[in-house]
């Protein structure tokens, strides 16, 4: 059934009006591996594909071409898709916030990960090793920036050399120290 304009006299289509049933019938398998592969949750296939179907039979602007119902579809999908992650990553923020809270309401404090903690003392003493191995300049510039966190002008101000000078030395300083750290634990590896 084509609508016409309130004229009368032109008699191009304004809008047609489409039997979704079968449409989405039609498209539903293409349109389900779209979803999936958005989101990668088989489960949540079903819930975004409701909302497709709910979407397209009440869309606010009818579609003038039928041929394109495909095409349209597949964009009502994809936005379907990114609506659910939105969602789904405002529940998950929310349930973090909610059981942060009611862990420290309740007086039990998550005692840190015993194997998280030899890691860090491991990476902190790889580190401190590396630094010692440094020429005093490199060492001195890294240890101003990242222990007294000290900005490029205060660095600059304290050692009398200009804001470039200390960016270029703080990046051959931490090259430096990574390459220290490589080759030590290239050593240990060795040994």
């Amino acid at each position: 059934m084509l609508l016409h304009d309130m004229q009368g006299s032109a008699s191009r289509p304004v809008g047609v009006a489409i039997d979704w049933p079968p449409h989405l019938a039609a498209h539903d398998r293409w349109l389900r591996a779209v979803v999936l592969a958005r989101l990668g949750e088989p489960q949540a296939v079903d819930e975004v594909m409701q909302e497709v179907a709910l979407a397209a039979v009440a869309q606010r602007a009818p579609l003038n071409d039928v041929n394109r119902v495909g095409a349209w579809l597949y964009r009502l999908a994809v936005r379907q898709a990114l609506l659910y992650r939105r969602r789904r990553g405002r529940q998950r923020k929310l349930a973090c916030v909610y059981s942060r809270n009611q862990a420290g309401d309740s007086g039990l404090s998550r005692s840190p990960d015993p194997l998280d903690l030899l890691l860090q003392d491991e990476r902190q003493a790889l580190v401190r090793k590396a630094l010692g191995r440094l020429h005093r300049r490199d060492r001195e510039i890294l240890l101003l920036k990242y222990t007294e966190d000290w900005s490029y002008r205060e660095l600059a101000e304290h050692l009398g050399v200009s804001e470039s000078a200390i960016e270029a030395r703080l990046h051959r300083a931490r090259q430096r120290l990574r390459e220290a750290i490589l080759g030590m634990h290239l050593i240990e590896v060795d040994e």
